[in-house]
Formats: structure tokens, sequence, C-alpha cells
């Protein structure tokens, strides 16, 4: 199976050159760039599967960097996964908010980045098949596309806000606590807040509508299926 091409955008040569090694080992295709505006260029001309973005860069820092990509609508959307340390919670929310679909935590260790990163791929390397299950009256999920439908429409969501979604959609009209989501969606993965909740739920509902999510004052959120 032909694996897949990753995009790594540092301004340190150091980073890149560790991680452009190890993905090589594993057979990937590898392109990297040293700031925003040349991992833009390289992702406008070239088919990239996964982009790993530093976020403090010269010229173009990552969240802009990923406000462009996603922005400029490409046929294929990478997925984007923010290289970040833990002291950088504060970032990870302007960074969900932006379109990334994950982060990779520094320090980095050559086998768990290549898991990781082989488990933020599966989207794109499994079945050949979609499955496609449709849960509402108005939206369908496409499991292995990580594709949402609504109204005929195709929405591509990151990953997180995928997930959130899918697990609001497995019980509509249950009620789920901030903790429970936190637990089911993001578990043991990264610190997060109930702040990345709210921005996750602010995502969905900018795409979808604010009919399908509900928030119940001081317990959490409920899906709906957009009837009144």
């Amino acid at each position: 199976m032909k694996k897949a091409s990753i995009l790594i955008v540092d301004d340190e040569q150091s980073i890149i050159e560790f991680l452009q090694y190890n993905l090589l080992k594993e057979g990937y295709k590898v392109y990297s760039a040293n700031n925003g505006q040349e991992a833009v260029e390289i992702v406008k001309n070239n088919t990239i599967d996964l982009i790993i973005l530093d976020l403090m860069m010269p010229v173009m820092d990552g969240i802009e960097t990923c406000y462009q990509i996603r922005n400029e609508k490409l046929k294929t959307q990478p997925i984007i996964a923010f290289l970040t340390s833990r002291s950088e919670d504060y970032s990870q929310i302007a960074g969900f908010d932006a379109g990334a679909d994950d982060y990779i935590s520094k320090p980095i260790r050559p086998r768990l980045l290549i898991s990781k990163i082989e488990a933020l791929l599966r989207r794109l390397k499994g079945n050949e098949e979609s499955y496609t299950s449709q849960i509402s009256n108005h939206i369908k999920i496409n499991r292995e596309k990580f594709i949402v439908e609504k109204e005929n429409k195709s929405l591509f969501l990151p990953k997180k806000e995928f997930e959130l979604l899918e697990f609001l959609m497995e019980k509509p009209g249950k009620v789920f606590t901030r903790d429970e989501i936190l637990t089911e969606v993001w578990g043991d993965e990264t610190i997060v807040g109930e702040r990345t909740i709210d921005v996750h739920i602010r995502k969905l509902r900018e795409k979808l509508g604010n009919e399908f999510i509900k928030t119940i004052k001081g317990v959490g959120y409920t899906f709906s299926d957009g009837k009144v």
C-alpha cells in the first residue's frame, strides 16, 4: 500500500531533520517547509495527507497557516496536527478553532510519533468501502471517510469535531455531561478544559446550524434531529 505524504513545517531545521529521518525510515513521502507561506504553496501544488505544523514560526505562524489551508477549500483536505508542548494549552483552543485535527506533543519520541501519525491517517488508509450511517433525519455520518452529510452537502470536519458529533448522535435526546464528553471524546490524549468543549460545539453549530445541538444549562449537551 502506498504510504502517505507528510509535510513538516517548522522554523528549526534540527526538528525537521529529526522528524524527516524517522518518517522516511517508515516509508513516508516527506516534504518540508520553514514557514507557513512555504507550507501553503506546497499544499496547493502537491497531494499532502498530513501536516505536522509548528505553532511559533516567522513570516506566518501555525494558527494563520492552518486557517489559510482550511480556507483554500482544496479537493483533498489534509489532516493537520500541531506540534506543541503541554505548556501551550492556551494555544490548543486557538488551534482547534482554526481547524486543527489533533496535537503531537513535545518532547517527540519516535515510536509514539509514528503511532500517533498512523492513528491520524487511519481515516485515509482504511477500507475502500465507505460506511455511512444515517442516525438523524437530516444528517448522515460516513465513518470511513470522516465525512458528515447534511442535505446532500458534504462537510469535512476536523477529527475532534467529527468524534464529538458522532458521540452526541449515538443517543439522540440523551443529555451528556461535560465530564462524560471529555472522558469519551478526549480521554487521556491531552489535558483539556471545558472551554475546549465550548469551542468545538460552537464550530459544529456554525457548520450544521444551531438547531441540532442543544445546551442544557448546568448539565451539558444533547443532540436533536432538528425538529421543533
